[in-house]
């Protein structure tokens, strides 16, 4: 059990301490399982009301928040962004990933590979030729690593992961079970006879600092160039990213979306659960989606909200769907007007 002084998560997060610095904290937990010893955070006013009822020791709050009539038994650490300071404080205090610096065996590590002292290397991993793994590296059992990939400082591929040759992780990124990187694009050409033969794909993918990369997601290497996915970027579960795509900085996506070959997606879009983008479009900057949109054509207009297949803006899909949801009363009432009038 972690036992964390107040005073140094109050000087890691530069929050302003109402309390006592000299309490400790144990663990931490939502609003309303917190129990004695507890760190929890309320970051909207509306979740105010249960501050009263909460047994937390302490307590991460909104700067815009006011402390009268909150119960004086509690600490509080105020801060602009009581969110974030939750999760620095579960990253630092009470992660459950340790990072590893050792070689298990059995393991395969190819003799012209590069390692630095620190990295972690699981059993039943396979470390190609020409591979360069950087500081703090982790590379969980099971995982491939295919000739001449590169992978920055601090980055994990948990177990399972693969990643096909020539391809790029860069710093702080995190791949999650069952990912594979740098599989072949989709890529055939017809033939007279009605059968298709491959075309060879001799690209590779690039994932740019910082990014995090969901469970049994696929990402196509280029057919010519470079599939990238910018700095920041965070993709959820089973998501199939097309060959030669790019998907911008800081752009968030949902389980079970599919971009097709050689779309370009803007920095900081918001992209819901299924959403499906056609080929060769592009897309504007801080463009969101509502789960399910299909995207036939590209978007130029900046920060709009988009929803429906095909895809229109929200408000105007919302519209469009009472009116969908009225057309069989509508269609009742018709017929009743042409009975009526012996149509």
């Amino acid at each position: 059990m972690n036992k964390i002084k107040l005073s140094q998560i109050v000087k890691y997060l530069g929050a302003n301490l109402v309390g006592e610095e000299t309490d400790v904290i144990e663990g931490v937990a939502g609003i309303e399982e917190a129990k004695d010893g507890d760190l929890t955070f309320v970051s909207n006013p509306k979740y105010v009301s249960k501050i009263k009822d909460t047994n937390a020791s302490a307590i991460i709050l909104s700067s815009k928040i006011s402390l009268e009539n909150l119960p004086s038994k509690i600490n509080y650490l105020v801060m602009d962004e009581p969110y974030l300071g939750f999760c620095m404080v579960l990253d630092k205090y009470f992660n459950p990933f340790e990072r590893y610096h050792k070689i298990e065996q059995p393991s395969y590590i190819d003799a012209n590979s590069k390692l630095s002292d620190s990295v972690y290397i699981g059993a039943f991993a396979y470390i190609s030729e020409g591979v360069e793994l950087g500081e703090n590296v982790q590379i969980y059992p099971h995982v491939f690593i295919g000739k001449n990939v590169k992978i920055g400082n601090n980055s994990v591929l948990y177990s399972g992961v693969k990643v096909y040759a020539g391809c790029e992780i860069g710093d702080n990124c995190i791949v999650h079970s069952g990912t594979v990187i740098g599989s072949d694009g989709f890529g055939h050409a017809p033939m007279p006879d009605g059968s298709y033969a491959k075309i060879p794909q001799v690209g590779n993918v690039k994932i740019e600092e910082e990014v995090e990369i969901g469970a049994n997601c696929t990402i196509d290497r280029a057919t010519l160039g470079t599939t990238t996915i910018r700095r920041g970027t965070k993709l959820d579960n089973l998501i199939q990213i097309a060959h030669n795509v790019e998907v911008g900085k800081n752009t968030v996506v949902a389980s079970q979306v599919g971009i097709s070959g050689s779309t370009k997606i803007g920095d900081n879009c918001m992209i819901g659960g299924q959403v499906g983008f056609a080929g060769h479009i592009q897309i504007a900057r801080g463009s969101r989606f509502g789960a399910q949109t299909g995207v036939p054509s590209s978007i130029k207009e900046e920060y709009k909200d988009w929803m429906g297949t095909p895809a229109m803006p929200m408000k105007n899909n919302l519209k469009s769907m009472v009116l969908y949801k009225n057309l069989p009363d509508l269609e009742f009432r018709i017929r009743n007007i042409e009975e009526k009038l012996k149509l």
